[in-house]
């Protein structure tokens, strides 16, 4: 029988590495269940599943893709006994998506790295515009007000700016892989 300090480390450990993941565990639910609400339920149940069955993990594998094992199994089962969807998919579809989606999912640090670096790279004003626009979702038309610019000279300036993005983020990706 485990010890209290044997079963807190465990607790712990199981914490750290399902927090870390929780992300991408819900993306690769997204994905294979077409929707938010699901995907978080399913994954609520998954977790359940996972802290049952963490004694098993092997910590030199990659906790991602064990865990996301119990997370495609949980969402197959929710798409057969779920009256709610009216997405079935049938199994060699759902392991389809569930392989292209760790796929990605493994790319996304990197993209996410490539678009800190990229907005970094900004001047003062076009890091603000995007940020504004993207991350705190301000509309245009209040932007253009509050910088006293025409809503169609901030439209002209973000697809400049996504351009750029684009441009770099493209040279990075490469330049990582």
């Amino acid at each position: 029988m485990p010890t209290n300090a044997e079963s807190s480390s465990s607790s712990e450990q199981f914490v750290t590495l399902l927090n870390a993941t929780h992300g991408r565990l819900l993306g690769f639910l997204r994905v294979m269940l077409g929707n938010n609400a699901d995907a978080e339920d399913v994954l609520q149940r998954a977790s359940m599943t996972i802290w049952r069955k963490f004694s098993e993990f092997d910590p030199s594998k990659d906790f991602f893709a064990w865990a996301s094992s119990f997370a495609f199994y949980e969402a197959k089962n929710f798409q057969r006994v779920s009256a709610r969807s009216r997405l079935h998919f049938d199994d060699e579809l759902m392991q389809r998506f569930a392989d292209e989606r760790v796929t990605d999912l493994d790319q996304r640090e990197t993209r996410l790295a490539a678009m800190d670096q990229c907005i970094a790279e900004l001047d003062d004003a076009g890091r603000e515009l995007v940020c504004e626009f993207y991350l705190n979702n301000t509309e245009v038309a209040e932007l253009a007000q509050r910088l006293g610019r025409s809503p169609q000279t901030l439209y002209n300036k973000l697809n400049i700016l996504r351009r750029l993005l684009g441009d770099c983020m493209k040279n990075r990706v490469v330049q990582e892989a």
